[in-house]
């Protein structure tokens, strides 16, 4: 397997990157990566359709091909990442350029600015946007093989969520990787317009890719799988955000667990190769609705026991850069001189980009044997005061001032990856760990049907002690302050 190469210094592996334009603004590109390891990209040489440049030496660095020959250049110097220094050149022709690398399991990155290509939306311009690494502590991970293709090419794939942050990144990521079809669905057409746009050029919301189902609704979900048989399925559709669902836990398990239920069952009816729940390190020893709602729906899982579908499920931390997030809120805050609201000085979370978070998905497609959950090594948690301060380092604020507001019900101060009686196992991935967690215990589905009355009733007490005794590690946390503050805990 074609190992992942992490964003290390100098004396470690960085990732392996073209730069396409071997103009000014390429060269001093090169120039600069070379000479800033932090920045974590090693340019081994540049792609140019000038074919006087061809052959050519910039700085050390030969020009290796042109545009159309990528995907060449890109397999014989095993390449990480292919960098556009060509300012002028069409979005289109940059979107297109990215779908061909990530066939292969690379990223592209635009110059200027980087941060639209990477979703990011972080104010600046220029390489420091790069500078994932002093943010969340560690250093940036590629973490999606080229194997990952082999998985996906040439299958009907179904992306649930497909118009959230991460849905439509998996969209993106799997797109490229030539599917005979990509079928996304959300229940809301915005989104999926937003989605289509992106990945095509233009979104009619006429083809039969773009579907709006809710996944709540089961016999739309059974009708789906019987039309469009999806042999791989990324369930990424969720509530996720925390303190919403403290005050109304029976939308949480309307959506959380019993839209996961809706579709693991059409999946194993339908004999779907498989299917990947995307869950939340709030998971492991719940405090929170979100929690246990979340690790509710792992359990789901386990508890089928299909003759041919996979069932897995890959546990993410705190994603910088989805929509909502903690980044979003404080650039916000910053720019208008506000304080910035955390809820306590200590809280600290695990961090992962959109790109580790989808590789982390695509690479557990590629590793299933059957039902396990899989977690990225995220490094150490990150407490949230350090990585606002190297936010407002990069963006040349010096001076930040803090508002803490206390922790709110179902928070936690420190968040975990494995629960108890979770062992953590290795995988032929070098950052990821899987674990098998033990079966449901017996009269689970009677327990799940209560739970579900519960919910359908709108009663939130009778869903919170279901909750309870369903998970049994589920502890629900009182907070310290309910104080409404802006401040995101999804994932």
């Amino acid at each position: 397997m074609s190992q992942p190469v992490l964003l290390h210094d100098r004396a470690k592996s960085l990732l392996r990157t073209i730069v396409v334009g071997a103009g000014e603004a390429g060269i001093a590109l090169a120039r600069d990566l070379r000479r800033v390891s932090s920045f974590g990209l090693d340019p081994v040489g540049f792609l140019d359709d000038d074919a006087t440049k061809l052959g050519r030496r910039y700085g050390g660095r030969r020009v290796l091909g042109t545009l159309a020959e990528l995907e060449e250049v890109l397999e014989h110097n095993r390449i990480d990442v292919v960098v556009v220094a060509i300012p002028s050149m069409p979005s289109h022709e940059v979107r297109e350029l990215g779908l061909r690398a990530a066939a292969l399991g690379a990223t592209v990155l635009h110059l200027p600015p980087f941060l639209s290509a990477l979703q990011r939306q972080i104010a600046g311009t220029d390489m420091r946007a790069l500078q994932v690494g002093p943010l969340i502590g560690r250093p940036e991970m590629h973490v999606v093989s080229r194997n990952a293709r082999e998985a996906i090419a040439g299958k009907r794939v179904l992306v649930t969520g497909a118009g959230g942050s991460i849905g439509s990144e998996l969209c993106r990521q799997v797109y490229g990787f030539g599917p005979e079809q990509l079928i996304m669905l959300d229940h809301d057409e915005s989104n999926l317009h937003r989605t289509q746009l992106e990945l095509w050029g233009e979104a009619l919301l006429d083809t039969e890719n773009t579907v709006v189902a809710d996944i709540r609704d089961t016999e739309r979900i059974f009708q789906l799988f019987r039309d469009y048989r999806p042999q791989i399925v990324f369930h990424a559709a969720a509530l996720k955000h925390l303190p919403v669902l403290e005050r109304h836990p029976c939308e949480g398990v309307k959506s959380n667990v019993r839209g996961t239920q809706n579709l693991v069952e059409a999946a194993v009816a339908h004999d779907v190769e498989r299917f990947v729940l995307i869950s939340t390190d709030k998971a492991a020893n719940p405090t929170s609705v979100l929690g246990a709602t979340k690790r509710l729906a792992e359990l789901v899982l386990d508890s089928q026991q299909p003759a041919s579908t996979v069932l897995t499920a890959v546990r993410f931390g705190n994603v910088l850069g989805s929509r909502g997030s903690l980044l979003h809120v404080v650039r916000d805050q910053l720019a208008s001189g506000s304080p910035v609201t955390v809820t306590h000085p200590d809280v600290s979370r695990f961090f992962m980009t959109i790109e580790e978070a989808v590789g982390l998905v695509l690479e557990a497609v590629r590793m299933s044997d059957g039902s396990a959950t899989y977690v990225l090594d995220m490094g150490e948690p990150v407490r949230i005061v350090d990585l606002i301060h190297n936010f407002a380092n990069l963006l040349n604020i010096r001076e930040v001032d803090f508002k803490y507001t206390g922790l709110r019900p179902g928070e936690k101060l420190h968040e975990e990856l494995f629960g108890a009686g979770e062992e953590a196992l290795p995988t032929d991935h070098p950052r990821i760990s899987m674990t098998r967690p033990p079966r449901a215990a017996a009269g689970f589905r009677a327990g799940l049907r209560e739970l579900y009355d519960s919910a359908g009733h709108n009663r939130p007490d009778e869903v919170c002690r279901h909750l309870r005794r369903l998970v049994p590690e589920y502890t629900p946390a009182p907070g310290l302050v309910s104080a409404g503050a802006p401040y995101p805990d999804d994932y």
